[in-house]
């Protein structure tokens, strides 16, 4: 069941989802500066992955809320705390799915 508003607008300021946000930031953004130079947008990327990496804490700041709002991590819903429900690896999808949305 997707999140109510209440629940979304908290788990945007968990700190521990956001610490969770930020190393899935970190780990796409190590992903993207070991990439070969020809996959498209490849100049955009390493913008985006140096931002990441020199501001790791901004950058998950900024893609916190969008991420909440991803299907995926609605979908897994919270606990009894508040604490999202979802797994590392479907959050590292939501990461990479909105990085690439709005990069």
């Amino acid at each position: 069941m997707a999140l109510d508003y209440t629940e979304s607008a908290a788990l945007m300021q968990d700190p521990a989802f956001i610490n969770r946000v930020k190393v899935a930031c970190l780990k796409f953004a190590d992903y993207i500066l070991n990439e070969a130079t020809t996959v498209p947008a490849h100049n955009t990327r390493m913008g985006w992955a140096r931002a990441a990496i020199t501001n790791p804490d901004g950058t998950a700041q900024q893609y916190t809320p969008p991420v909440v709002m991803d299907s995926a991590v609605q979908d897994a819903g919270v606990d009894a705390e508040g604490h999202s429900l979802i797994t590392d690896a479907a959050l590292q999808g939501s990461v990479e799915a909105v990085v690439n949305k709005l990069m």
